[in-house]
């Protein structure tokens, strides 16, 4: 059923208690950069993947982390969990090894987050998408359609789907590498790679194409070879802005030939285990600051990633920013990250100087990078 290697499979509860950091190759960027300070521009938030599995109710969220969310044109996610009145396989619901969350879950999230559900687009684009069977598959479009939420990562949207974002509007490829089901099932509901042959033809005309790829391997700080040639491969054929998911913890962001990727956010909301290893519990938001002026319209002009504390609290989680964190492990996060992501004495880094070459074979103007 399930497209997962066996070995793989088979390592997985030896990985999650372990996440590792081995696989670095090649720099990589700093927590934020600035390529340009545009008169006008559009702020996109990520905020990775949102589930129930690892909480009984919705979570606090610190007022610093929610103004982020909150005053950000546009919010993407990607829906870990369908959303289902009631489980259809409720054994192995309750045992964690199927995802799902209640309508009235997701209501409070947003609440929590400061969300506005016009402000939102939740990606189906995933391994967890067909956990409640088709039935829920389809009750989760028309539940999050209900709410003014738009859907990307599904079939019937077509390859890329257009969005709004204030003056602009964006174009959304999301697909995910991994399914838990059958592939007949997944075939017409969920974008996978094989089915995005020709997407570059059939994209509306858009100021700026976004990937929103489910891929690499979990509980891996560093992406994969394949991976990286894949997101290299994306901006080739003209995407602007990577942001993935799956791997549930932090990885790095970089910069190549004038788009900006980030590899994988990790769990905006636990996915796993309500008791994960202190490296699970870190995750972490991207803003991002996308040009409207004329001259620039559709370029990323700066990046800022927000990394934050899950701390368990009961029945749900407190996300805290890392300076406001005192859980278990909080002491070693600081060196976690400052392995993942440059420090600021290296932001003008070789990803930096990648987009500023790609301004200039473009005929765009000159900037200095910055740390935010």
């Amino acid at each position: 059923m399930s497209n997962f290697p066996l070995s793989y499979r088979l390592s997985w509860p030896l990985r999650l208690l372990k996440p590792s950091l081995a696989g670095k190759g090649g720099a990589f960027g700093p927590l934020a950069a600035r390529w340009r300070k545009p008169h006008s521009a559009v702020r996109l938030a990520f905020l990775g993947d949102i589930s129930a599995v690892a909480n009984s109710e919705p979570p606090e969220i610190d007022p610093a982390l929610r103004e982020a969310i909150a005053g950000a044109d546009l919010v993407v996610a990607n829906c870990e969990s369908p959303v289902v009145a009631r489980p259809a396989f409720p054994f192995s619901t309750r045992l964690g090894l199927r995802h799902t969350m209640t309508p009235a879950f997701l209501d409070r999230v947003l609440v929590a987050a400061g969300i506005a559900p016009a402000r939102l687009a939740l990606s189906l684009a995933n391994n967890h998408a067909l956990d409640q069977g088709i039935a829920g598959f389809d009750e989760t479009v028309a539940a999050l359609a209900d709410r003014g939420i738009t859907v990307i990562g599904t079939a019937a949207g077509g390859p890329v789907q257009g969005v709004e974002a204030g003056p602009l509007k964006l174009g959304f490829l999301a697909f995910t590498r991994w399914r838990n089901a059958a592939a007949l099932d997944f075939a017409g509901r969920v974008v996978m790679p094989d089915t995005t042959g020709g997407w570059r033809e059939r994209a509306p005309e858009v100021d700026l194409l976004c990937a929103v790829p489910h891929w690499d391997l979990e509980f891996r700080h560093f992406p994969l070879a394949e991976t990286r040639t894949l997101a290299r491969r994306l901006v080739r054929e003209g995407v602007g802005l990577v942001v993935g998911g799956h791997p549930h913890v932090v990885q790095p962001v970089e910069a190549v030939d004038g788009a900006l990727i980030a590899y994988g956010l990790g769990d905006f909301l636990g996915t796993v285990a309500s008791r994960t290893p202190w490296p699970m519990r870190l995750g972490a938001m991207l803003s991002v600051e996308v040009s409207a002026d004329a001259d620039s319209k559709g370029q990323v002009a700066a990046y800022r990633v927000f990394p934050f504390m899950r701390e368990r609290r009961g029945r749900h989680e407190t996300l805290l920013p890392i300076e406001r964190s005192e859980g278990p492990g909080a002491g070693k996060v600081k060196g976690r990250l400052a392995a993942i992501f440059a420090d600021r004495a290296t932001k003008v880094s070789t990803a930096a100087r990648s987009q500023a070459g790609a301004r200039d074979r473009s005929g765009g103007g000159h900037s200095t990078p910055e740390t935010e």
